[in-house]
């Protein structure tokens, strides 16, 4: 999916909500372990009920990895039957030496067709840049985020007088466009995206953080939100367990579409 693509998206679902399935076998409804597949099962109910309200879905994938090739198997399905208008993200936090990060983007965007991947950039442009070389694909590099320990080294004050976040995002622009690069802006992190924005005014930000995490909605949006939308909001937690009960689709439905709602307001604001 390319910008555009992505943009037109949000503008006429009105809605820059990204649903992260984080499906965890030990929390899914016990009704659905009699299933073949009760990952697959799950992801398909939450899909159905949210697609109207959603522009994205985020697999996280060290949920299917650790149950093995079964893991790996619901994971295939779940990207499969997701429809070619909605972007999906491989939250896999790949990044290695150039010809393993080759690998790497050939597994999720070759093999399994993922749209995007996250990608830690420590290692720098020779570990990331592999996976900007596929057409319509797209890197979601580490900026700023949400976690605790974040702080033990993004705010980092270098020689500079720049902070190791502003650092990561002023050297790593050079490697891609606005056209195949985004960020990760933790919600928590809201008073700085007005600094952010000013780095990358035209870049897309997957911002984590919202719902279980407590980010704030309106206030990321007001910073985040530009005229081509520019955001993408997960919330997993807050929206896939909203119910463990056999009603879990519909109160996963009814939580996306007043998130969507909230958002509408906002796009008409903002952007």
């Amino acid at each position: 999916m390319n910008y555009q693509e992505l943009s037109h998206q949000i503008k006429s679902k009105s809605s820059y909500l990204c649903v992260g399935l984080d499906t965890d076998i030990n929390k899914i409804p016990k009704h659905l372990l009699k299933e073949k597949d009760p990952i697959f099962e799950f992801n398909k109910q939450i899909i159905d009920a949210t697609i109207d309200y959603s522009v994205a879905y985020k697999p996280n994938i060290a949920f299917y990895e650790a149950l093995g090739i079964k893991g790996w198997e619901s994971l295939q399905k779940t990207i499969e039957y997701l429809p070619e208008d909605v972007f999906t993200i491989a939250d896999a936090k790949r990044g290695d030496i150039g010809n393993t990060s080759k690998m790497y983007a050939k597994a999720f965007f070759e093999q399994m067709n993922f749209d995007s991947i996250t990608v830690a950039p420590y290692m720098g442009s020779d570990s990331v840049e592999p996976f900007l070389e596929f057409k319509d694909k797209w890197v979601i590099l580490l900026a700023l985020t949400s976690n605790e320990g974040g702080k033990d080294f993004q705010f980092e004050e270098l020689k500079s007088g720049e902070t190791l976040y502003q650092k990561v995002l002023d050297v790593s622009k050079k490697w891609g466009t606005k056209e195949n690069l985004m960020y990760v802006v933790g919600a928590t992190r809201s008073k700085e995206f007005q600094e952010i924005r000013k780095s990358v005014p035209n870049h897309f930000l997957l911002v984590p953080g919202v719902g279980a995490q407590g980010g704030n909605l309106e206030e990321l949006s007001k910073y985040g939100l530009n005229e081509n939308g520019g955001l993408l909001v997960n919330s997993s937690r807050g929206i896939i367990y909203s119910s463990t009960e056999k009603d879990f689709a519909k109160a996963a439905g009814e939580k996306t579409k007043a998130i969507q709602e909230e958002m509408k307001g906002y796009l008409e604001r903002f952007s």
